[in-house]
């Protein structure tokens, strides 16, 4: 087998990133070698402290360098309201748009019996246990609105209703600004079936 030089294994390890093929990776490759290096040592650098020290919140799974995250030790969040989302960078789009302000349960993942990811694969013990934790008034279940998304979401309202505890779903239907002939037909008619009163 043939040993890689450093630039073909700079170009395969810049392969593993979501979305970037082999063209891609090369034009990363040459760009950081050729006017970047400094750019490519911070890189470098950033990887290597991450891979070190960040790991899971023992308590939400979301990504921290302690067994607690920012999000769970803070004393400002609601601790009446758990949020579960999908995967660590749903909770930083939810932060981002500043309207929730409870805890999260972060799945890393979501059920897909075709590719063998059942309730056990995503944390689902770990999450009734915290949801029935006597803290936790409300579930709002935010995964994502694919047919995953949904089955599991459906799974989890069948479960923690179960349990005796209120859950919500995040609605879902037409953008902020969006003008009703650039939506596509599937989000305009759910919106129309989840219309509110006002």
């Amino acid at each position: 087998m043939k040993t890689l030089s450093s630039l073909e294994a700079l170009i395969e390890a810049l392969r593993c990133l979501p979305g970037v093929g082999p063209k891609s990776a090369q034009r990363m490759a040459y760009h950081l070698l050729q006017h970047d290096r400094a750019g490519a040592s911070r890189l470098g650098a950033s990887l290597e402290q991450a891979v070190a020290n960040i790991q899971h919140c023992e308590k939400c799974n979301n990504f921290s360098e302690a067994q607690l995250c920012e999000l769970c030790s803070s004393t400002r969040r609601d601790t009446s309201v758990l949020c579960v989302v999908e995967m660590p960078g749903d909770v930083a789009m939810m932060e981002q748009a500043q309207a929730y302000r409870g805890l999260y349960f972060v799945l890393l993942g979501r059920l897909s019996p075709l590719d063998g990811i059942g309730p056990k694969e995503i944390n689902l013990d770990r999450l009734v246990k915290r949801a029935a934790d006597g803290l936790t008034k409300e579930v709002i279940l935010a995964t994502n609105f694919t047919v995953e998304g949904e089955a599991t979401a459906h799974y989890l309202a069948e479960m923690l209703t179960a349990r005796g505890l209120k859950v919500t779903r995040i609605a879902r239907g037409l953008p902020v600004g969006g003008e009703l002939e650039h939506v596509d037909s599937g989000t305009l008619a759910q919106s129309m079936i989840e219309r509110r009163s006002v």
